[in-house]
């Protein structure tokens, strides 16, 4: 991958202390033995690819590279260490999950991962062609079989997804017996933070607004609906638990309720585990 290299004692030093002067680069101590290694380095991989270009990825080999790991002091494996400005300022052991590199990340690169994913939640949806072909198939199936309310809902949930909130609301509006059941709660859900992301500020906007005042709820609110549209949700999430964390009673507890409503919608079990036990932590501390 572009964003990725494999650092030697010869190359270590200019691939790693002075790329980042200029770009955060982190490191990945591992060998070929160890398990946990392989199964975070194609996420390692996937993780910086997302920033693009604004993060590097080196890989040391400490089986082969045995200088390297003993100047850093690697007495377990995988450590990831992160370099900025010349110098090591953070890191963490073993195999962690994507939204614990994430928010790992965003600790120690608020501007540049912030202002990454704000990219993309600024840019337009594109057309989803995988999309597409649901809505097709799921509307065969409907047009076959009209009574079926779960092929309603599906299909409704698939509108919203593609921003077709009328034809959403249409056939929610259709359902009967499932009108409370877990797929129209779905539905409500994604068409409440599509309806939101279209009055809130650009990204942009909101991020000069944080920059400028880092306890201005209402933007953070903002900001994290627009993220989460934008299929950005772990800095969703992290901005929701930030408002938690601040002010439990801000706008009657907007922070927990909108996470709450967000895991109807978020479709990676393993990241809402993790930010349920962020959530249960914030809500008793």
């Amino acid at each position: 991958m572009s964003h990725s290299i494999v650092a030697t004692q010869d190359n270590f030093e200019s691939e790693v202390m002075q790329t980042s002067m200029q770009t955060p680069v982190l490191v990945d101590f591992w060998a070929p033995w160890c398990g946990p290694c392989k199964t975070l380095m194609p996420m390692l991989e996937r993780v910086v690819e997302s920033y693009n270009g604004g993060l590097k990825l080196v890989k040391v080999n400490t089986d082969e590279e045995q200088g390297l790991a003993q100047m850093f002091g690697i007495r377990s494996l995988p450590t990831v260490v992160l370099f900025k400005d010349g110098k090591p300022v953070d890191g963490f052991m073993g195999a962690q999950p994507e939204g614990a590199v994430r928010s790992f990340l965003q600790k120690n690169l608020v501007v540049e991962a912030q202002a990454e994913a704000a990219d993309l939640a600024d840019q337009a949806v594109q057309p989803d062609l995988d999309l597409e072909s649901r809505i097709a198939d799921t509307q065969a199936k409907l047009a076959l079989t009209p009574e079926k309310e779960e092929i309603k809902a599906e299909l409704a949930d698939l509108l919203a997804q593609a921003g077709d909130l009328v034809g959403a609301k249409k056939l929610l509006g259709q359902l009967q017996a499932l009108a409370e059941g877990d797929g129209a709660k779905r539905v409500r859900a994604r068409l409440h933070f599509a309806e939101l992301a279209d009055s809130t500020r650009s990204a942009i906007e909101l991020q000069d607004a944080i920059a400028k005042n880092d306890k201005d709820l209402a933007a953070r609110h903002e900001l994290a609906v627009r993220f989460l549209v934008a299929g950005q949700a772990p800095q969703a999430l992290d901005q929701w638990l930030s408002i938690l964390r601040t002010d439990r009673g801000f706008e009657s507890d907007l922070g927990r309720k909108s996470m709450l409503e967000a895991f109807r919608i978020i479709d990676d079990a393993d990241l809402i585990s993790e930010y349920r036990r962020k959530l249960s932590a914030a809500v008793l501390s």
